[in-house]
């Protein structure tokens, strides 16, 4: 339940294309957030990439730690506040985390600003709105 496995990432080719080509977006700082659902059967509900640019932090450390950092608030907060209101009848959601902050912030913010991120992803896909 607590896990982050390997399906669960966001790595092909492909689909990265897609997202970003297709792709709905919003902006909730410190965080830019793609996503699509597209129909494709699959062993998990989403699959996910999380970005820090290096244009602004230039130091891998400092990119590895922001990385770490939210990608255990996505772990801990996957199952309750994204995957439960998630509906089963719409397909693979590929997902985008892209940090766009100019601080590295404290794990506690990170994950706050998380579960308002998925709380804010859930009101724009309550219409309805569909991709493919």
């Amino acid at each position: 339940m607590y896990t982050f496995r390997k399906e669960e990432r966001l790595c092909s080719r492909k689909h990265l294309d897609l997202l970003f080509k297709s792709g709905s977006s919003f902006l909730l700082y410190p965080f830019r957030v793609s996503y699509l659902f597209i129909d494709q059967p699959a062993d998990v509900q989403a699959q996910v990439v999380i970005n820090v640019p290096k244009k602004r932090y230039k130091r891998a450390v400092d990119r590895n730690l922001l990385k770490r950092r939210i990608r255990e608030a996505y772990r801990l907060n996957k199952q309750d506040k994204l995957y439960l209101p998630l509906p089963t009848d719409r397909g693979l959601l590929l997902f985008s985390i892209q940090f766009v902050g100019k601080d590295k912030y404290e794990f506690a913010f990170i994950e706050k600003k998380l579960i308002a991120t998925f709380k804010r992803f859930h009101n724009l896909i309550q219409p309805n709105e569909i991709h493919q």
